[in-house]
């Protein structure tokens, strides 16, 4: 069975330290300059610096993302850019423009040569030209199929990696002009408007059109695609907050775990899906994995997309004496509640919250300022970075 790595996005350093606590073999993340997440926060050089050791502390990965389209003016102080982050230490830059590959060659750069989804391989001749340009891991476009996959594994032996979760691109990925037509913004250089994420008024139809994808979700197929011999799952979300990276890495990395030690049954599959589902505000389907997408695996007339708020609070502590959480706030919640825990080394449980304390020791009802700090009694010990949300799903139903 092939090694897999899972790939987590780190839209910042917070993020990045979720992600790698909660089950995350390698993350990755943009700089300041030369990356297509330019509304994310980013990491400084220096902060580049403080990720790679913090994840090589701690045996993972760091990749880099330098995957814009270049213009003539974006290559001012690209050569710099890159040396610099050989000299941090990096594992890897994910990179789309050939100029970035020539450029790491020239410099000898120790870091892999990642190819980024944009550049939108999907067959083996592709794939090879790469290769030939030193490229050691392609992450294929999305639109991969199962038998594009695999054939270009057979053939060419490359590292390939695909992404498994998370959001797409109504076009081709790196494809798009629709954010440079309406609003100036270059999607393929960072700024991205998401106009397929917007509703249109028609003169067909009372309903607005929208020609947004669902999301990514590959948990049917994760075992499939390691039996043909996928590396690396990748996670998209940069863009995203803690307790979605938390929730998505964490079940991701237990199905991965099952699968390799052969004990993953259809109730697990069918929990992760659940809870995957309820995590994010969009609909999620494993769109072009066994088969081109139908209307099912779009929305175009009206959607619904309401924030989850089951994300109730973060674990900052536990008073094992008094068998007492400390949580910060994040949704409110209250007296009777249905509550979960869920973190990297705790094994999912939940109550009913039968007391909330503010920090004077006050008894309340509610908890209803975001940031707040409370106390709650919890019977089993929990840690630090430990979440607390709102329980929907049982695991002791599925069957």
């Amino acid at each position: 069975m092939t090694k897999v790595e899972l790939l987590s996005p780190a839209g910042d350093f917070e993020k990045l330290k979720i992600a790698l606590l909660y089950g995350a073999d390698a993350v990755y993340f943009g700089g300041q300059e030369f990356s297509l997440r330019a509304n994310a926060k980013n990491f400084s050089l220096d902060e580049i610096k403080k990720a790679t050791e913090y994840a090589h502390q701690r045996n993972k990965r760091v990749y880099v993302t330098v995957n814009i389209v270049f213009h003539e003016s974006d290559l001012i102080g690209l050569k710099e850019y890159l040396q610099k982050l050989d000299e941090i230490g990096i594992d890897a830059i994910i990179a789309s423009d050939i100029v970035v590959l020539e450029l790491a060659k020239e410099i000898k750069a120790t870091y892999e040569l990642h190819l980024s989804t944009q550049s939108s391989v999907l067959n083996e001749g592709a794939a090879t030209f790469y290769k030939e340009l030193g490229v050691k891991r392609i992450v294929l476009a999305r639109e991969a199929s199962k038998e594009d996959i695999k054939q270009i594994k057979e053939r060419t032996k490359l590292d390939l990696e695909c992404f498994i979760h998370g959001a797409m691109c109504t076009s081709f990925s790196g494809k798009c002009v629709l954010s440079n037509y309406t609003t100036n913004r270059d999607a393929n250089r960072g700024g991205c408007a998401q106009i397929c994420r917007w509703q249109f008024n028609t003169t067909l139809s009372e309903t607005p059109f929208s020609m947004t994808s669902k999301d990514l979700n590959m948990i049917p197929y994760i075992e499939d695609m390691i039996d043909i011999g996928v590396n690396s799952f990748k996670v998209e979300g940069r863009m995203r907050g803690i307790y979605y990276v938390a929730t998505v890495i964490h079940t991701y990395r237990h199905l991965i775990d099952k699968i390799v030690s052969h004990t993953l049954q259809n109730k697990d599959v069918n929990y992760a899906k659940d809870i995957l589902n309820r995590c994010a505000n969009r609909e999620s389907t494993p769109q072009f994995y066994n088969g081109l997408p139908t209307a099912n695996e779009q929305y175009f007339l009206g959607r619904d997309e309401v924030s989850n708020q089951d994300f109730l609070g973060l674990v900052k502590g536990y008073d094992k004496e008094n068998k007492m959480a400390i949580i910060e706030e994040r949704n409110i919640f209250r007296l009777q509640d249905e509550i979960e825990f869920f973190g990297p080394n705790l094994e999912t449980f939940s109550i009913s919250l039968s007391k909330i304390y503010d920090e004077e020791n006050t008894p309340i009802e509610v908890a209803n300022h975001p940031g707040m700090i409370v106390k709650i009694p919890v019977p089993y010990p929990v840690s630090e970075f430990d979440m607390m949300r709102l329980k929907v799903f049982d695991k002791d139903d599925y069957v």
